[in-house]
């Protein structure tokens, strides 16, 4: 799986409310990692390593994702597009499972923009979405680096508040 490089996006696009944040696909989350991150965390649940028990209990034979990977992805699209010290608050629920070998995307939305201070930051809606389902969601608050403040300076449709 690639992750975004630890260079931060351009954009040409002015950064207002509404602004699409450039969205990061998993084309096929790794049973592997899941392995890994349930060593790391000293996790023994074996949801998440063990395709015979999810059988059993009803979830098919694929084993689920942990929901620290997930909130990787959603980082790791914030990071591509900010920088890798931008996000400064970030709130997620949690719906359904992520599973090995889904596909999933990382979503963003500049919801509201704050150009009151020394610094800039955007509000942003976030998710990870599966074939259309929104699996994971929240809230993210972003400080806006030095690129994508120009991106702000030149619009003049933007709203501070």
């Amino acid at each position: 799986m690639a992750f975004p490089s630890a260079g931060i996006m351009t954009t040409a696009e002015p950064i207002a409310v509404g602004y699409a944040i450039p969205p990061l696909t998993i084309n096929s989350v790794d049973p592997a990692r899941m392995k890994t991150m349930a060593a790391i965390l000293r996790d023994p649940y074996p949801l998440h390593w063990d395709r015979k028990i999810n059988e059993l209990i009803g979830l098919g034979n694929r084993v689920v994702n942990q929901g620290p990977l997930n909130v990787g992805y959603v980082a790791n699209m914030l990071m591509a597009w900010a920088g890798p010290d931008s996000i400064k608050r970030l709130t997620l629920s949690f719906g359904n499972p992520v599973f090995d070998g889904d596909c999933v995307v990382a979503h963003g939305v500049v919801t509201a923009l704050d150009t009151s201070g020394t610094d800039a930051f955007a509000t942003c809606d976030i998710w990870l979405e599966r074939a259309g389902e929104h699996v994971v969601t929240g809230v993210a608050v972003v400080r806006l680096n030095s690129h994508l403040l120009l991106s702000v300076a030149d619009n003049p449709n933007h709203l501070p508040t």
